[in-house]
Parts: C-alpha cells; structure tokens; sequence
C-alpha cells in the first residue's frame, strides 16, 4: 500500500464504532475514495475533528489496491463549510454538491478540474455570493467536465446550428436542443426558450468569465432550473434528494 497526499472534500461520513469513521471524500488528485478513519470520532487525534461534511482537508492515507476500503492516518483541516446568516439555501446548495460529486462521478477516477470547480462553489457559497448562479454554473460544469453537458447550440441529431429565436424543442433522452425536422418521434421533449439556452451556454462555457456579469431574470432561472432537473435526474436515474430545496 503506497503513503498517498492529497486535498479533499468530505462527501459523507457514517459512523463505524464508538471511535471510527467510514468517510466519503472527493480528492483532487485520486478522484472519489471511501476510506476508514480510526479515531475519527475522538475531538483530540490526527484528524483533529477535520471529517466535517463539506469541509476541505489535507489529507494523508494508505492507497488499497483491492475493493476494500483506504486507510486515512490524517486530515488537517483547511476550511470548513459555514454559509453566512441563517438562511438555508446556501447550506442545501452545499448538500447538492456533496450529492452530484456522489452521484456522477466513480471511485479512484481522478477529475482535477471538477475538484478545483466544485471547490470554487463552495467558497463562493461560503462568501455570500448568489446562489442559484452558482449552482447552475456548477451543474453545467460539471456535466462539461464528466462529458455529460447537454447539446445547446446545435442539433444533438444531426448537427445543424440551431437559432435562438422563440422556443426550441430540447430532449431529456437525446441530450440536447432538437430542430424541427429531428424533433418528430421524440419522446420526452420539452420546450425552452431561447433565452434559457443561451444563458445556459454561457454557463456551460468553463473558460470564460462573463458568466460573471450575467443577470438572470427570476423567470429564466426558473426554465433553466427544470431543464437542469429533469436532465440530471434522467442521467442519474433517479431524483436527487436536494432538488426540492433548490427552488
């Protein structure tokens, strides 16, 4: 068993003896992993209470090679997850990265670029910042960076750019916008409007910020956030469980 350092995000942890841990964490360099924590329950020891859900760790552990689980020696604690005031939505927010970090991604397969984006939404809930928007941009970029992000430019049939203009026939099973003449025969098709695709685009697209400058209109943002709902519960086969807070 090779010595392993790595960053990592706490996904889920559950409670093993009166002293362990069983943690799920997303590590930036090694993917998802489940992993032993012994002592992980105690206040005083080498995790020094660090196994928070949400928190971002330094962490130490021993790499198995088998299906059985990591050996975690320690974790230094580098921030822990507190969302300003006491409204809620910034801690559901929390909680829905936890669970599509969970639900889309497999163990021991290593995406950087989704750790460091999962990591920026969640300093950026921590800070105050709006979370609907963030969350979207989370969404689409994760489903970019996984190969799951939904065509929204162009026919996910055959191709042809399609124009924002009115509304645009999209489909939960196909993956994308549909034009006119591949749109017939489709089953679970919906309507969306060109506004909602093209602010969706400009979500989707990790290596520009003018995402930044985007005002979404209440109505906008409610379109996008049933497109995004019912594709994401397509693809994960089931509804996630903090889809009712998002609202």
């Amino acid at each position: 068993m090779a010595t392993e350092k790595t960053d990592a995000i706490v996904l889920r942890t559950v409670e093993f003896s009166e002293t362990s841990l069983v943690v799920t964490l997303f590590t930036r360099e090694f993917g998802r992993i489940g992993a032993m924590a012994k002592g992980g329950r105690r206040l005083k020891g080498p995790f020094e209470s660090a196994l928070d859900l949400l928190a971002l760790c330094r962490i130490v552990f021993l790499h198995k090679s088998s299906d059985a689980l990591d050996l975690l020696t320690e974790a230094k604690l580098l921030r822990r997850f507190r969302p300003p005031g006491r409204e809620l939505g910034g801690l559901y927010a929390g909680y829905y990265v936890a669970e599509l970090l969970s639900g889309l991604t497999d163990d021991d397969d290593p995406h950087p670029q989704l750790f460091d984006l999962a990591n920026e939404t969640l300093e950026a809930i921590i800070a105050g910042e709006p979370v609907p928007r963030r969350i979207v941009r989370f969404e689409l970029g994760t489903l970019r960076l996984l190969g799951h992000v939904p065509s929204l430019t162009s026919c996910v049939e055959c191709a042809v750019p399609v124009k924002f203009v009115g509304r645009v026939a999209f489909g939960l099973i196909d993956g994308g916008v549909l034009c006119k003449n591949c749109r017939a025969g489709k089953r679970q098709v919906i309507s969306v409007s060109a506004g909602a695709l093209r602010t969706m685009t400009q979500l989707a697209d990790l290596n520009n910020q003018t995402w930044k400058r985007i005002e979404i209109k209440p109505r906008t943002l409610g379109e996008i956030r049933g497109v995004l709902n019912h594709y994401i519960t397509h693809l994960l086969g089931r509804k996630p469980r903090m889809h009712r807070y998002l609202s």
